[in-house]
């Protein structure tokens, strides 16, 4: 007779064997679970910067988007900042870094790179990436965004307001970054008004809000300058421009609140440039190349915060500069001149990549310096 309650099925009678296998493969899955290695600690990633983080401008500007990046990717950020140039106090602050199992290190001022060169040899598991070109190690590499790309949209944009047809502009030190980027602005200018001319006057210091003001005030007096712009860590030559009633472009933050003769700012989107940092050093990438870049087609360098004063007719000149970088046109080609008359990139050629970061040395024709 058939047994419907099963007693006599063997099928039934293995069932207490199955619940025993599977009780015993989840009690060693457990032990497994509980016995593996632990997750790897966050990536721990040094900052080093020479002004305060908390400083709008390049200080800030760097440390938010440094900040947000390093979020995105779980990282844990340290920071060192009122860190010198040039005095032994960036070698203390890496040193101290890598105590505490930073991987990865960004050195956000121009000279630091020299005085770190030999001690990153010390650190072959430390990733460095720096935002010049002073020196280089296999676990060194230069960064920088295309902010000459924003400069010359800036060039072009003050070369449709002036009516002097004389531009000034403050800038910290004679160095490659600096003068790239007064080049850049010039071609801009010269693109839109052959006429313009640019005049520089040079601090020598990152940041000196007091020799600023002064310059400021020489340029628009002395030079005529009816448009400023600038190259320094703060705001003090907005700030004497706008005291003035000179039209200025910032640089680098937003124009500061309160200040009405703001026309637009050269930006960069450092969440964006960190994020591929980050990325490329997560991939094994970063010290792989010698210098690295990253622009207006990325979308991490603009010209923006556009004053109601610019017209629609001078927002469509930008707009189509603004397409043509993002289709890799480029801004330094040939005939290039410097103010010195001499050929510095003949006709159909460009400057390499590894030129502009290190190697320019020169101002182009067209810029004067103040005396």
């Amino acid at each position: 007779m058939l047994n419907l309650l099963g007693a006599g099925n063997p099928a039934s009678s293995k069932r207490p064997f199955f619940v025993l296998v599977l009780l015993v493969l989840l009690f060693l899955a457990g032990l497994f679970r509980f016995s593996a290695a632990p997750e790897e600690p966050p990536l721990k990633v040094g900052f080093i910067i020479l002004g305060d983080v908390n400083e709008a401008g390049w200080n800030a500007s760097h440390y938010q988007g440094l900040r947000t990046a390093c979020e995105s990717h779980g990282a844990e950020l340290l920071v060192r900042d009122h860190v010198p140039e040039g005095t032994g106090s960036c070698t203390k602050a890496v040193k101290e870094l890598a105590a505490k199992g930073c991987k990865l290190i960004v050195l956000a001022s121009f000279d630091y790179p020299d005085e770190v060169k030999e001690l990153a040899d010390e650190y072959p598991e430390i990733s460095f990436a720096a935002t010049s070109a002073k020196a280089y190690a296999t676990n060194m590499t230069a960064y920088f965004p295309r902010l000459y790309q924003a400069r010359y949209l800036a060039g072009a944009l003050a070369a449709m307001r002036t009516k002097t047809n004389v531009i000034g502009y403050v800038a910290a030190f004679p160095n490659s970054e600096v003068r790239r980027g007064i080049n850049a602005f010039l071609l801009g200018a010269q693109r839109m008004n052959p006429q313009a001319r640019v005049v520089v006057a040079w601090t020598n210091n990152w940041e000196d809000e007091e020799k600023e003001t002064v310059l400021t005030e020489r340029l628009i007096r002395e030079a005529g300058a009816d448009i400023m712009t600038y190259h320094q860590d703060d705001a003090a030559v907005a700030e004497t421009a706008d005291r003035l009633g000179v039209d200025f472009i910032a640089y680098n933050a937003p124009i500061p609140e309160g200040l009405t003769h703001g026309i637009a700012s050269v930006r960069c989107r450092w969440d964006i440039y960190y994020d591929d940092i980050l990325r490329r050093y997560l991939k094994g990438e970063l010290n792989a190349m010698k210098n690295h870049w990253i622009g207006i087609d990325r979308e991490a360098v603009l010209l923006d915060e556009l004053s109601a004063e610019i017209t629609e007719g001078m927002r469509g000149h930008l707009y189509y500069l603004r397409r043509a970088l993002n289709g890799h046109q480029l801004i330094f080609i040939g005939p290039l001149v410097d103010n010195k008359g001499v050929l510095r990139c003949k006709e159909g050629e460009t400057i390499s990549d590894d030129a502009l970061l290190d190697s320019i040395d020169w101002l182009i024709s067209g810029v004067s310096v103040l005396e």
